[in-house]
């Protein structure tokens, strides 16, 4: 369970007694492996219970090795292998699957992320869902980014597009920062790409998203692992199928008869 309470300046805490799963998917980030679990580690220092799911995603750099290295370092850090690379979405889901805790926080491997959000999205979870009990999801909104020019733009018009098409009422499905409950998770229907829709995938299901403000760095190693071209083209595809989805779906209100 997560409890909150308010300290003398009015923001919410987060208490030490949630227990929660960070799942991080990586693909040949071996440079940022270290200095991002480090951060972590950090972050949750007031956390009594959690893990660190690394889902290497079939890396052919030094990213397996590093990690395995890293296990002596980092007690709370477990690593999953995927043979050949099966793409974000199955990572995301191959570490929420093995997640021990109720709690689910994910972000990105590359470092643009900022670990030290994540306890602050625990607390607006906590906060929120006080006022709204179907609350489901905490998406990270990465409202001043630290990209390139095109990609900028073109993140701009994707999330119009999606947002007009679908009605999920995101600004940024893209950031990897995110708070869900597990169970949750894992009832949504799974498909290639998928961690771009989660709050249409959401809200079909019946639960809501709020969208919080979070700090967005600079990419200091490695290089963006998505082209513009590639993620056009699963794109369009993916969002039609989505559509699809939400159009043969029905929420239903039901309840047991008992006797008298």
């Amino acid at each position: 369970m997560m409890n909150s309470k308010s300290d003398k300046n009015g923001f919410f805490t987060v208490e030490s007694t949630m227990k929660l799963s960070v799942v991080i998917p990586v693909f040949n980030e071996a440079e940022n492996i270290m200095p991002l679990l480090f951060e972590i580690q950090s972050a949750l220092a007031s956390v009594t219970t959690y893990e660190i799911i690394y889902v290497d995603d079939g890396s052919v750099d030094a990213t397996a090795a590093i990690l395995k290295d890293a296990m002596a370092k980092v007690p709370a850090l477990r690593v999953i292998r995927h043979a050949q690379s099966c793409g974000q979405s199955r990572a995301l889901h191959t570490g929420v699957s093995a997640a021990k805790y109720p709690w689910i926080a994910t972000l990105d491997g590359d470092g643009q992320n900022d670990p030290a959000d994540i306890m602050h999205l625990c607390a607006v979870f906590s906060e929120q869902t006080q006022i709204d009990p179907q609350l489901w999801m905490i998406s990270g909104w990465r409202k001043q980014r630290h990209d390139s020019a095109w990609r900028k733009i073109t993140s701009k018009v994707a999330n119009f597009v999606r947002g007009n098409l679908l009605g999920d009422n995101t600004p940024d499905t893209g950031c990897g920062l995110k708070l869900f409950l597990r169970d949750q998770f894992l009832k949504l229907p799974y498909f290639d790409h998928m961690h771009r829709f989660l709050p249409a995938l959401i809200l079909r299901a019946g639960g809501r998203v709020h969208s919080e403000p979070v700090n967005h760095r600079p990419r200091i190693n490695g290089h963006s692992k998505y082209g513009t071209l590639d993620r056009l083209a699963a794109g369009i595809i993916d969002l039609m199928g989505v559509i699809w989805l939400k159009k043969r779906s029905r929420l239903v209100m039901a309840m047991e008869v008992q006797s008298e």
